[in-house]
């Protein structure tokens, strides 16, 4: 589906110097320096597969997702999707992918939804029959038939997103790119979009390739994960191996049923603490052994255990790698 080999792609720049004189060495004789945004990076990608791209702003993301869709062409490097290499920017490879970013619309802003639907029909050529159960499938499942007619620029930002998927769907592709789809959604709507997205995936066995600074996004959609920072593949494997490598912890708070002063040595660091409850931070492979101690030897009323927060998670991964 995917395949990507030893990609790069180099920017140019001209570096100016102070003062007058370098003000005329930067238009005549300018000094060009380069940077590497993507280097030597290299992945595959199955058919069906829900893959998540992170890394800190800018690592090289979105340079890597324009590479994919062809909008710019890599300095050296191979890259494969759907059997056509981007670049060439044929026709069939167009119709093969679409691309949803949150900050970005695709939508005509002054016109009602459908119409941008309409317009989608025709750049595509989706036959109209397809057209017609595709709009009438999505628009169902999404409940945003009273805004189909509704100005874009009148549409709450949940609503346009919606819309948004809804438009790049039409044709079928075969691959989404998603860049950021749920930013500053509300909890409702984000998961309303995971739950879409993996029913696409799930009946129509359609790629996605999403990055996302909402780790819930990732966690819950992503059967794997691909990490980039400053422009190098420095992680690919699970979420939760990844969670595991960079957080080794679980928080455990313990309530009691009454007055308890802890009078045994464990191997844990406590977070908060007072006679009638603690939180700890225990590793992982400590966490039984810790918890049966606490009701062998305390009268427990409740125990809660959980990740540690997820954004310290995310601080986490990205200064490790």
């Amino acid at each position: 589906m995917i395949n990507v080999e030893k990609l790069n792609r180099d920017y140019y720049f001209k570096e100016k110097e102070p003062g007058f004189k370098g003000a005329l060495k930067y238009i005549f004789r300018p000094k060009k320096n380069v940077k590497r945004a993507v280097k030597d990076f290299s992945f595959s990608i199955k058919k069906g597969e829900i893959v998540g791209l992170i890394g800190p702003n800018g690592a090289g993301k979105t340079t890597l997702i324009k590479m994919l869709t062809g909008i710019i062409p890599p300095s050296s490097g191979s890259v494969q999707v759907c059997g056509f290499t981007p670049a060439d920017l044929k026709d069939d490879f167009r119709k093969k992918y679409a691309v949803v970013m949150g900050q970005k619309s695709q939508l005509w802003w002054d016109l009602p939804a459908e119409d941008s639907f309409e317009l989608n029909k025709e750049i595509y050529q989706i036959p109209q029959e397809q057209f017609d159960e595709n709009v009438k499938e999505l628009v169902a499942i999404f409940e945003v038939e009273e805004f189909l007619q509704k100005q874009v620029r009148q549409l709450s930002l949940g609503q346009r997103m919606k819309m948004e998927i809804i438009a790049a769907l039409l044709h079928n592709p075969e691959v989404i790119f998603l860049d950021e789809p749920t930013i500053g959604l509300d909890g409702t709507a984000q998961k309303q979009i995971r739950k879409f997205l993996q029913k696409v995936n799930r009946e129509r066995n359609t790629t996605i390739i999403l990055t996302s600074h909402y780790m819930e996004d990732i966690k819950i959609l992503c059967e794997r994960i691909i990490v980039i920072n400053e422009g190098e593949n420095v992680y690919e494997g699970t979420y939760q191996d990844l969670i595991n490598r960079v957080s080794p912890f679980k928080i455990v708070e313990i309530s009691f049923e009454r007055s308890t002063e802890i009078t045994h040595t464990l191997p844990v660091e406590y977070l908060d603490r007072n006679p009638f409850k603690v939180k700890m931070k225990i590793d992982k492979g400590e966490v039984k052994n810790v918890i049966g101690k606490m009701f062998k030897h305390y009268e427990v009323e409740d125990v809660a255990i959980e990740e540690e927060d997820i954004t310290d998670v995310v601080e986490k991964i990205y200064s490790s790698i």
